[in-house]
């Protein structure tokens, strides 16, 4: 069942839950743009998973709740609207970053084809704009997921 919950790392009611089982559920917060499910918890095989292929910034942000469950960054990647993700130097510097995407053009496009890749779009990194921390919702907009279809 899905829903929305207050957030158990900044507080917002902008928290959207995801009931996948009866022992899985997804959290993404719109009010911090951090994500958790019950299975990230420190230690456990599954965020150690996970936290090999995380850049440093990434895990240095982790964030343990009153439950016990850790919550990190997302990382948006919409190939038709764009890509936002967590930015900056360390964790006290840090804020959102989000491109746009644009089509890809075809001779790019052919490259990729011949290693066997079928690409239309790619990101933008000359359209690039930085949100603070907290502004996380206004990096969607920027890239379009609100934007009437």
């Amino acid at each position: 069942m899905d829903k929305l919950t207050i957030c158990k790392r900044c507080g917002s009611d902008a928290c959207y839950s995801q009931e996948v089982n009866d022992s899985i559920t997804n959290y993404q917060c719109m009010g911090c743009g951090f994500v958790s499910n019950s299975l990230m918890k420190p230690n456990s095989d599954f965020l150690n998973e996970q936290s090999e292929v995380l850049p440093e910034l990434y895990k240095d942000l982790f964030f343990e709740d009153k439950d016990g469950y850790i919550w990190m960054p997302s990382t948006v990647n919409i190939p038709t609207m764009g890509m936002i993700f967590a930015n900056g130097s360390n964790k006290d510097t840090w804020g959102w970053s989000a491109v746009k995407s644009v089509p890809m053009p075809e001779e790019e496009a052919e490259k990729f084809k011949e290693q066997g890749k079928d690409y239309k779009w790619k990101m933008d990194m000359e359209t690039i704009q930085h949100f603070n921390e907290r502004n996380y919702i206004d990096a969607l907009e920027y890239i379009g997921v609100f934007a009437k279809q």
